[in-house]
């Protein structure tokens, strides 16, 4: 099909069963739906399903509740959780950020230049630093400081940005304070988080010293999704490089801000795509 022709992403979880595939691609086909593209998996450790599939419709506009009319028989005879989204609508990313401004300054590069389709509505932050660069692509900026002793009272603004902006997926782009569980429950499944690779190890301040210390082989970065767990939540995409000797912890740190942010862009990207599907602790990735 034409690429001016819109297109639609259609999520599909549910139990693993016989015929799940030729039902869907039957009901598309029959509806007068081209299918782009599809990918699907049948996790046998949950017995859940998971299915992603874009199509163009050929025939008329794209009716929502027409499809949901027809499609709703086959979603309620394999008990599935279902959504279609629309490719032509930019999901609204609200940024996170403290001091360190590589993830920052690579995600909004790549806004700009339209490699991450998205639209940014705000910049968080619990210090000043970058504001600047937030200005210069032309997005408000929301400074919220944190106290240790007065946080339920950032994290209750922080709401107030996210709701007012209408955001979709928060970004934490080296945000360096702990959320509180209920916010983390809150943003469940649409909030990504990146750090180091090496947790467990070489927590706290200076990890990559850290590492340097210990002579570690490998660095990397983890995306995933903020949980109640701290640094454990749902992971979406890791990076490892190879290192050796001869590097020192500022080389350490300096590779390790390249993970980071090619990690985070790519976790960010997958979730647009709507490509990431939780199933349980894990997630799983068409890519």
């Amino acid at each position: 099909m034409s690429a001016e022709h819109p297109r639609y992403i259609l999520k599909v979880t549910c139990p693993d069963a016989l015929g799940i595939v030729a039902e869907v691609a039957g009901y598309l086909s029959g509806g007068g739906y081209f299918i782009d593209e599809s990918s699907h998996f049948g996790d046998p450790a949950t017995g859940r399903f998971f299915m992603r599939t874009v199509f163009t419709p050929t025939k008329a506009a794209f009716s929502r509740s027409d499809f949901a009319a027809g499609f709703g028989g086959i979603a309620e005879k394999f008990g599935m959780d279902w959504q279609v989204h629309d490719t032509q609508v930019l999901p609204r990313v609200l940024i996170m950020v403290s001091r360190a401004d590589h993830c920052l300054n690579d995600l909004l590069y790549r806004y700009r230049t339209g490699a991450l389709r998205m639209a940014v509505p705000a910049v968080v932050s619990n210090h000043m630093d970058l504001a600047g660069l937030a200005e210069w692509h032309k997005i408000p900026f929301f400074h919220i400081p944190v106290a240790k002793d007065d946080k339920l009272r950032a994290e209750a603004r922080l709401l107030e940005i996210i709701d007012d902006t209408k955001a979709d997926l928060i970004v934490l782009a080296r945000y360096m304070q702990i959320l509180s569980d209920e916010l983390c429950t809150r943003l469940a499944g649409r909030a990504i988080n990146i750090h180091h690779s090496f947790l467990p190890s070489f927590k706290g301040a200076r990890p990559y010293h850290q590492a340097h210390e210990r002579g570690v082989k490998l660095i990397g970065a983890t995306a995933h999704y903020v949980t109640p767990e701290l640094d454990e939540g749902p992971i979406i995409e890791q990076t490892v490089e190879r290192v050796d000797h001869t590097k020192s912890p500022e080389g350490l740190t300096a590779i390790g801000r390249d993970a980071e942010a090619i990690t985070l862009a790519r976790a960010v990207a997958y979730h647009l795509d709507h490509r990431v599907f939780l199933n349980g602790e894990r997630t799983v990735v068409f890519r």
